[in-house]
Order: C-alpha cells, then sequence, then structure tokens
C-alpha cells in the first residue's frame, strides 16, 4: 500500500494522456477487426500490437506479448491483460472493416487490446509518475485449450511475479456508461466433458437384437438436465450445456456408439466436484439400463473468477473520476482464463457495458453480428486504468 499517493490526480493525468492516443487506438482496433487470428496462430496479431508500442516486448506463451513501462517506478509490476484470439466464426455484421472468411473477433478481444496499447503508450508518456510498473501482457489462447493464461501463469508470469493482473471484458448485457465491478467470484470454473455410449449394433426393423447407444445418450442428456436442479443447491450459480450429440449414419440403422460434449459451469468449488460426479454417476446408470456400456471424459477448465476486494474497493472510488457508474452487482456463469492468474497474485475484472452505446445493436458475446463500437475502446481504456491504479496503491 502506497498511502502516501493520492490515486485521483494520478488517475485523471493517465486518463488525459489516454485521451490522445485514442485515435490510433482506433484506427488499431479496425485493424486487428478485419485480421482475426485463432488461438495459439495469432501471429500477424501479435505483430500488429507489437508495432504500435511504445517499448519493446518479449514473447510469451509462443505467440503472447509481454511489454513494461515504467520500470523505475516502486515495487513489483502490475499486469494488465488483453486477449489476442478470434473465433471460429463467419462475422454477419456488415462493417466496412469486417473480417472475410470464417474467423472473427466476437468477443472484444479487438477494442481490450487496442485499449491496452492506449493505457501503455499513455502510461509511458508520464514517465517517472507511475506508482508501480505497468506490465502490458497480450495474452494468447482465451477461446481455446491450452489456455494461454494457464501457459503464462506457469511460465513467464510466475517468473515476474506481478504484484496484482487485472483485466477489462466489454459486456452487451449491462449499460453504456456502467461498469460491473464487484469483489468475490463474479465467473464461473468451466469443465467439458466427452460421453461416449457402446451398444449393439443391428438393423433398425430388429431393435431387439442390439442395443441401441441413440435412445441411451438421448435419456443421458434430458437426464443431466433434470438432475443439475436436484444435486446443486438452488442458491447457488451452475449450469450444464450440452453442445453435441452425436452418432449414427442411417436413420434404418442402430449404430455402434453414440457421443455428446457438454459443458459445466459453477461458481463454487465444492459444486464443480458435484457436477462431475453427477455426469459420471448419471451417465453409467442409463447405459446399464439400457445394457450399454459408458466413458466419461473430464477435460478440466478454468476455476472459478474471484475479484480482490481491495483492488475492488478501491476501482470503485474511482469509477466516478473516470466517468463510470458502477453497475448493479454483476456475476454470470462465463468463465474466462484469466482466473487461473489467481494462483499468482491478486485479480480483479471490470465489466464495461455497451447496451445503448450510439450505434450499437445487441447481440450477445459470440454473435456473428456482435459488432463493438468503436467508442468502446476508450471505455474500456478508462476501466483498465482504474483497475491499475487502484491495483497499483491497494496490493
Amino acid at each position: 500500500m502506497r498511502p502516501s499517493t493520492d490515486p485521483a490526480p494520478l488517475l485523471g493525468r493517465l486518463l488525459d494522456s489516454i485521451e490522445q492516443e485514442l485515435p490510433r487506438a482506433i484506427a488499431l482496433r479496425r485493424r486487428l477487426h478485419a485480421q482475426p487470428e485463432l488461438a495459439h496462430a495469432e501471429e500477424q496479431t501479435a505483430a500488429s500490437v507489437a508495432a504500435e508500442l511504445p517499448v519493446g516486448c518479449q514473447a510469451a506463451a509462443a505467440t503472447g506479448r509481454l511489454a513494461q513501462v515504467g520500470a523505475d517506478a516502486p515495487g513489483a509490476p502490475v499486469a494488465v491483460r488483453a486477449e489476442l484470439d478470434g473465433l471460429p466464426i463467419e462475422e454477419r455484421t456488415g462493417a466496412a472493416f469486417a473480417a472475410q472468411g470464417n474467423v472473427m473477433h466476437a468477443c472484444g478481444h479487438d477494442v481490450h487490446m487496442a485499449a491496452l496499447v492506449a493505457l501503455t503508450r499513455a502510461a509511458h508518456s508520464l514517465g517517472e509518475g507511475l506508482p508501480a510498473p505497468l506490465l502490458a501482457v497480450f495474452q494468447p489462447s482465451e477461446e481455446a485449450y491450452p489456455s494461454g493464461a494457464e501457459q503464462l501463469a506457469g511460465g513467464e508470469l510466475k517468473t515476474i511475479a506481478p504484484a496484482a493482473i487485472v483485466a477489462a471484458h466489454v459486456h452487451p448485457e449491462l449499460p453504456w456508461g456502467a461498469v460491473g465491478l464487484d469483489p468475490g467470484t463474479v465467473n464461473a470454473s468451466c469443465d467439458a466433458v466427452a460421453i461416449t455410449i457402446e451398444g449393439e449394433p443391428t438393423h433398425g426393423a430388429y431393435p431387439h437384437r442390439g442395443r441401441d447407444p441413440i435412445l441411451a445418450i438421448a435419456e443421458v442428456v434430458v437426464a443431466l438436465h433434470a438432475q443439475i436442479g436436484r444435486r446443486i443447491d438452488p442458491m447457488h450459480s451452475a449450469s450444464l450445456t450440452v453442445g453435441v450429440v452425436e452418432g449414427g449414419s442411417a436413420e434404418n440403422v442402430i449404430p455402434q456408439q453414440a457421443r455428446a460434449r457438454a459443458a459445466l459451469r459453477a461458481h463454487r468449488p465444492e459444486d464443480r466436484l458435484a457436477l462431475r460426479r453427477m455426469v459420471e454417476e448419471v451417465t453409467a446408470g442409463i447405459a446399464a439400463a439400457h445394457g450399454c456400456r459408458s466413458t466419461v471424459e473430464l477435460m478440466p477448465g478454468e476455476p472459478a473468477l474471484e475479484n480482490d476486494a481491495s483492488i475492488v474497493a478501491l476501482a470503485r472510488e474511482l469509477l466516478e473520476r473516470a466517468g463510470f457508474a458502477a453497475a448493479e452487482r454483476w456475476h454470470s456463469c462465463g468463465s474466462d482464463d484469466f482466473a487461473f492468474f489467481g494462483s499468482l497474485a491478486p485479480v480483479a475484472m471490470a465489466f464495461v457495458g455497451l447496451d445503448g452505446a450510439d450505434g450499437f445493436t445487441a447481440r450477445p458475446l459470440h454473435h456473428p453480428e456482435l459488432l463493438v463500437p468503436d467508442a468502446a475502446v476508450a471505455a474500456v481504456a478508462r476501466a483498465q486504468a482504474v483497475l491499475y491504479v487502484a491495483a497499483a496503491l491497494s496490493t
């Protein structure tokens, strides 16, 4: 803690400097949006970001980049993270700078990157006036596994040992001008499971000669959705989504095998474990009832995201100075691999509202028609600045 440092004037200087960087940052955002790349392949994206940074940067987690400004400032650096990767989605926004092909920035990562470049350039321009070094983390592979955050947490960032790690993320369900920033659990853990049921193939006219994995997998899907309401306290946040069901090759053949893939989300570690057990027990029981065999493969994902109370408390005090209102209590069953950084240092993520922004058409994250407005570059950069200052002065 640096009690002698008044955060308001410091934040004011940083915000004024960000304002000067916005035209350049918006131009960068449009270039990034037009050239999205998938996880672990963000070569051109990383090069475009690096070319705009005021200092040299180092590669990290293969395609990621780290850049530090204010090395002479006291203490360990405060890391601010933005994501590099796009999604395997064909864009349908009709924007002049829309991506062509089957990859799209449909989660605001282009805005997050451009905002962090603006913040880094602004912090660099303040010279010796920073309360702590600022480490800009341009992270690969937030949308796919292996997780870029998990790789960084076990590699380069572990070596650097930042004092805190913060991030801001756009969100279309929060109002424009408001920021969701609360202590404690704000995002869920997420695990993936692959379910396979092995039956006995036969002609559809003679079902009694075989064992039907299609019927079994259908019952598994229904039962899992029913059981989540009986295994998890209804006052707790948890969800299950079966996003893939596949099996068979002809309408009159009972196949050998059927498969499903699901995502399990929970806010509490004990509920996370309960969901895993539920999938194994329900699948095994239903498969056995149909005379089939089952396997469940678990792919553990990110933990729940726990915002640090001290960072959040000071950041909320600074929101109005940055032109924001505090949104009503915000948490969701969304997940983000940013949560892996919690094993290294205190973390905090803010959610920057988009609903009601000029020219913004309401669409959910990961939608092919989601187009975050250019004005969000400034909003995200201001939120990042608030988090950086709060983390520097509270950790």
